[in-house]
């Protein structure tokens, strides 16, 4: 178990002035949900949540050896030449501490002298402008200034806390306005021992032993402390843009040169208008490399699972079929199609239900990308769905994060929300009684703290969007601010009334 999935952990963040937010404080839960009315800052969140789990996630970003992306951080090589043999020394004795520890299978934490810990607030801080070239990427901005709040202050802040029983409460801060990024970190005196020996750490510890006997870079040990300082933000997130109908039935259309020569791409750098966001760039680039056989994860020996359950659960559930996925051999690009259940042929999903392609994705990713511990982003999973499969898809998300993924969900539906109360309720019953509500099916429960619902709200003064907690209310439900809505609707509807009989 990990730092960040351990008893006591928890992981905050806090913006200001950033997009149309004034001010946010959301504490991510593994079902994170936000809510309020359009244009009020849930999809600026959402996807600046997806750029820092982007930057700090294994394999992305970060890294020395990220060898698929131009945009990492490399580590100052004058700053590692310059060391006193007294911290040289110390990194030298953390990674035998490591490879001990690896060889050894052993748990507990590993300290950071007060010499290591200065270096690495040192690194963290260079941190800022790759951070914010991660972030432009993603939301298919110019430059960082356009994202500030445009009001009297004119900086913007993103703060991320990680509290864990090991580490105390470690903070990280970006801010900017229309000049440099800067980052600011606080630095753990331990991290846990687990965290540094998972995966393909003997290759790390490798390569980490080698920059340091050269004085080069400390970037490889780097990756093995990140974990442990920004908690669930290493893990890998994957976006699912709103309409995503749209953009299934047109990724054809879509020549992977244009993915690749896109500045946002995160593939090559160039200095022309950006075509796609961030967020479409790797959506549209994880659908063409759906079907190939990805590489295996640095963090973890966990291989994709071509046959994940929780996908065809989906497929059982909503599709009432099965969406797939086959590579044209004379132009190499994938193309994906549907069958419905009882039929022998399979359609083009372009002429599926509107349901059927925005589910489609949700399915595939689960199939060939993702693993438990991954972070799924949805926008609008309501989108094209009867309100009873709005429920349902609910539920199928409840499911994922009992196996262990973490969804965030923006959303306009209220079906969605009471079914979420519904799931949160459930936790209250027994297996049996759970069994007894559904029919036969235990149906999936999340306690209360496992589930953040986040209110954003339009402020007059100052002008923008703040964002607050929606607890379950007296009656159970999440105050979603719906009734507003429909009372406004109704009273209309009695007025209008009231005057039709007027004039009969």
């Amino acid at each position: 178990m990990n730092a960040a999935a351990s008893p006591g952990s928890r992981l905050e963040i806090e913006v200001a002035n950033f997009g149309p937010i004034v001010h946010a404080k959301v504490d991510l839960r593994p079902m994170t949900v936000f809510i309020g009315p359009s244009n009020s800052g849930k999809s600026y969140l959402a996807i600046l949540l997806y750029a820092l789990h982007r930057f700090f996630g294994a394999g992305d970003g970060l890294y020395e050896f990220a060898p698929h992306t131009n945009r990492g951080y490399r580590s100052n090589p004058n700053r590692m030449q310059e060391l006193p043999d007294e911290t040289a020394a110390d990194f030298q004795d953390l990674v035998q501490t490591i490879a001990e520890a690896s060889a050894g299978a052993s748990g507990g934490n590993i300290a950071l002298t007060d010499r290591v810990r200065e270096l690495l607030r040192l690194e963290f801080d260079d941190l800022g402008n790759a951070l914010g070239a991660e972030i432009v990427r993603c939301f298919g901005m110019d430059n960082v200034a356009t994202l500030v709040r445009k009001g009297r202050n004119t900086r913007a802040r993103v703060a991320i806390r990680h509290d864990s029983p090991v580490n105390g409460g470690l903070e990280h801060t970006v801010s900017f306005d229309s000049g440099e990024v800067a980052f600011q970190s606080t630095m753990p005196q331990s991290i846990p021992a687990d965290i540094m020996i998972r995966g393909n750490t003997s290759f790390a510890l490798q390569r980490a032993g080698r920059m340091l006997e050269r004085m080069v870079s400390i970037s490889p040990l780097m990756s093995l402390v990140v974990p442990g300082m920004v908690g669930n933000f290493h893990l890998p997130a994957y976006y699912f843009p709103a309409d995503r109908t749209g953009v299934m039935h047109a990724h054809s259309a879509v020549v992977s040169a244009m993915i690749s020569n896109a500045p946002l791409a995160g593939l090559q750098p160039s200095q022309r208008t950006p075509m796609l966001s961030g967020v479409l760039a790797d959506f549209l680039q994880q659908l063409i490399d759906m079907d190939r056989a990805p590489r295996r994860r640095r963090f973890g020996r966990r291989r994709y699972n071509r046959q994940d359950p929780a996908g065809s659960e989906i497929e059982r559930a909503m599709l009432r079929g099965a969406v797939r996925v086959e590579r044209s051999a004379l132009i190499n690009y994938p193309h994906f199609t549907y069958r419905p259940d009882g039929w022998k042929d399979d359609l083009p999903l372009m002429n599926a239900s509107s349901m059927v392609s925005e589910l489609a994705p949700v399915v595939l990713y689960l199939r060939n990308i993702v693993q438990p511990g991954d972070v799924l982003i949805i926008e609008e999973p309501e989108s094209h769905m009867h309100p009873a499969m709005q429920v349902e898809f609910t539920r199928q998300l409840a499911k994922l994060v009992q196996a262990g993924y973490r969804v965030v969900i923006t959303t306009h539906s209220e079906w969605i929300l009471e079914e979420l109360a519904n799931v949160v309720l459930r936790s209250r019953l027994s297996d049996d009684q759970r069994a007894g509500i559904l029919g036969g099916s235990v149906g999936a429960a999340l306690t209360p703290e496992q589930v953040g619902v986040w209110l954003f709200q339009h402020k007059r003064r100052p002008k923008g969007a703040v964002v607050n907690p929606v607890p379950l209310g007296d009656n159970d439900l999440y105050d979603s601010r719906f009734d507003d809505v429909a009372i406004a609707l109704h009273n209309d509807w009695a007025n209008i009334v009231d005057r039709v009989r007027e004039r009969e």
